[in-house]
């Protein structure tokens, strides 16, 4: 059984689709990346798995249970976390702070000491403002705080944007490190082809249907397909 399961979705913000009868599946686990064009549809996919896609037919599972009509705040109970592109932390609360605050949390202080355990830099700038953070920094905190009600998923859209290229390895080694904890990964990432890298399965969004999906290295090994749809190097 998957962990997600997505079937025939379809949707938009208004009456005409953006994404188009896509099915897609994650398996405990794995690692795996949503790649396209920009306007692929690739964020409103992730919308409808988050519950936040105005209108959406089809159906969503998770470990099991369906959450189609489930309320974004119900999805993140049953086990979904996310981590935005932008506006990920609490810039005005401290490191501690932003780590406290995340609801439906067993055992608070002993939960931040084993999210910390994954995150050591993160110790030292207990007391620090968010806003004061590197951007590395931030999105580890953005990891961080996601990781404190032990979610079974995280979705992840475009962790390394607006990041450095010396901090890009650095973001991508943490996803890694997700599955050990026993959290799986459904990931939107323009730099498609360091993403697939990582990945256990891809798949290739255009123009809001999904023309492509399969293991990771087959997808990056099939030369047409990468030029067509990741660009050349």
């Amino acid at each position: 059984m998957s962990l997600l399961s997505l079937h025939a979705i379809s949707g938009g913000y208004s009456e005409v689709d953006i994404i188009h009868q896509i099915s897609l599946e994650v398996q405990s686990g794995e690692i795996v990346t949503i790649a396209g064009t920009n306007g692929a549809g690739k964020s409103t996919l992730v919308k409808a798995v988050l519950g936040l896609l105005p209108r959406m037919s089809g159906q969503i599972s998770l470990d099991g249970c369906e959450i189609t009509t489930l309320a974004a705040e119900d999805r993140f109970y049953a086990g979904l976390a996310y981590v935005p592109q932008v506006a990920n932390v609490f810039s005005s609360l401290t490191v501690r702070e932003n780590l406290l605050v995340v609801r439906g949390v067993k055992r608070v202080q002993s939960r931040m000491q084993e999210v910390l355990e994954t995150f050591p830099a993160l110790v030292e700038k207990l007391s620090q403002r968010a806003g004061n953070l590197s951007g590395g920094e931030r999105q580890q905190l953005a990891f961080a705080r996601a990781l404190m009600p032990s979610p079974k998923l995280m979705v992840l859209d475009e962790p390394t944007a607006a990041l450095a290229p010396a901090l890009v390895d650095k973001v991508f080694e943490l996803v890694t490190q997700l599955p050990e904890r026993g959290v799986a990964v459904l990931m939107v990432e323009q730099r498609a082809r360091q993403a697939l890298e990582i990945s256990d399965r891809g798949y290739i969004l255009d123009q809001g249907r999904c023309v492509l999906s399969g293991q990771a290295d087959a997808l990056l090994a099939d030369s047409k397909m990468t030029q067509l749809y990741l660009g050349t190097r």
